[in-house]
């Protein structure tokens, strides 16, 4: 078993982003940086922030009830303040918030004591260390992005001792993160404000895997992660290695009490069902306020996603992602036997339900979640090209609010045809 198994099997997660920007509800470290708040209105959050509703076995038992397997929490963003006691320096609401206390360690306790994997985000950048802005990107990627004082010195004016010192500062931030919460998973961010060489990350990754040989980590560790992170949305095709699509549940990933945008239950099944049936995970992101507690606006359509994944469980864990496009109007998984196929129907069929393409006999078709048997049929078909699948649509009895699956048990192991028929 590889360190990823645990990972590909997962399907979905939980995204925290929980830091002092939930005091006023402004973006996440982008409000100073981008100027939306003077940079001392940002940080005097500081003073704001309590943590004293903060109950991270509520947080698991709800992520547990939706169906996440694991779940990610910002430990530090790009503002550099980090929610553990870090002895290697910089800021931290255990010193300077009211909040007074390491808020990682709970946070892993409660997260594994409900089976729960634990990862850690890191942001690579820190736009509040005194030592960071001491370095030019050679071939920014975003010009617009790194032409910035809290990020590159003006021309002239590049510091290596500075640089040296601030990656030092990382490399001991991540091993206090290895060392003191053993995370699953590692969510790097902020890469693209240097270069790989500059940010050392070859001699960073062997460290992790020195330390944690087990831990996972995200393909923003340059060149040296295990998995990539479309954001945002959905590719139009899978990543060739295993993947997740990080989303917010509205247009925020922290908690942003303006921002009314929420996708419904509905929608977050469509993204979660489309996702796991291209192969990859879905991240979800959550806010929460300032004193720990989730929003109930945040908490109600995660519950109605673990509904939809609890009555349709056999066609999430243990799956890979199932038909082509084209062989079904909708997403599909496969049984890790390879002789179950899901088919996700978002909209009640009127008549019937089709499938083209499939060479493998057909034992069996019924309505996952009731077991109710469905007919079916073939018609068509001509030396090795396949007929169409028919399959009867199920009773009104037996659909499912959101997307109702069909269970295709097959004769064998599936095989698909992808030609272009006879000439």
């Amino acid at each position: 078993m590889t360190r990823q198994d645990w990972f590909t099997d997962a399907k979905l997660g939980v995204f925290l982003h929980w830091g002092v920007y939930a005091v006023d509800g402004v973006p996440e470290s982008w409000a100073f940086f981008d100027g939306v708040v003077p940079r001392e209105r940002y940080l005097a959050q500081l003073d704001g922030f309590t943590a004293s509703a903060y109950d991270p076995d509520a947080w698991a038992d709800l992520f547990r009830r939706v169906g996440a397997r694991y779940t990610v929490l910002t430990a530090r963003h790009h503002d550099g303040i980090a929610l553990w006691d870090s002895a290697a320096g910089g800021l931290d609401v255990v010193r300077h918030s009211p909040a007074s206390r390491d808020l990682l360690a709970p946070y892993a306790r409660a997260m594994r004591e409900h089976g729960l994997k634990v990862g850690l985000y890191y942001s690579l950048s820190d736009w509040n260390h005194p030592d960071y802005a001491s370095a030019r990107h050679p071939r920014p990627p975003h010009p617009e992005l790194v032409d910035s004082p809290y990020v590159t010195p003006p021309e002239g004016r590049e510091d290596p001792e500075a640089w040296a010192r601030y990656l030092a500062y990382r490399d001991r931030q991540v091993d206090e993160l290895l060392d003191g919460y053993a995370p699953d998973l590692l969510w790097f961010d902020g890469e693209w404000e240097r270069s790989e060489e500059q940010w050392a990350v070859a001699a960073l990754a062997a460290r992790i895997r020195a330390h944690s040989p087990r831990t996972v980590c995200n393909a923003r560790l340059l060149g040296h992660g295990d998995y990539a992170t479309p954001e945002q949305g959905l590719p139009m095709r899978a990543p060739e290695t295993p993947w997740e699509l990080c989303l917010t549940l509205n247009d925020s990933w922290g908690y942003r009490p303006s921002d009314r945008n929420h996708k419904t239950p509905g929608m977050l099944v469509r993204c979660f069902a489309e996702t796991v049936g291209m192969g990859g995970n879905l991240l979800l992101g959550v806010g929460p306020r300032e004193d720990g507690s989730i929003p109930e606006e945040a908490a109600a359509p995660l519950e109605g996603l673990g509904a939809w994944v609890r009555r349709h469980a056999a066609a999430v864990y243990g799956t890979t992602g199932g038909l082509p496009p084209g062989h079904h109007y909708g997403p599909s998984t496969l049984s890790a036997d390879r002789r179950t196929l899901y088919l996700v129907c978002f909209d009640p069929p009127a008549e019937t339900v089709s499938v083209r393409g499939l060479r493998t006999p057909v034992r069996r078709v019924s309505v996952l979640g009731t077991g109710t048997p469905l007919g079916h049929r073939v018609t068509g078909g001509l030396h090795e090209v396949p007929g169409v699948l028919w399959i009867d649509a199920p009773a009104p009895e037996d659909l499912a609010a959101h997307g109702t699956v069909l269970a295709v048990e097959l004769d064998g192991e599936l095989e698909v045809y992808e030609g272009q028929g006879r000439d």
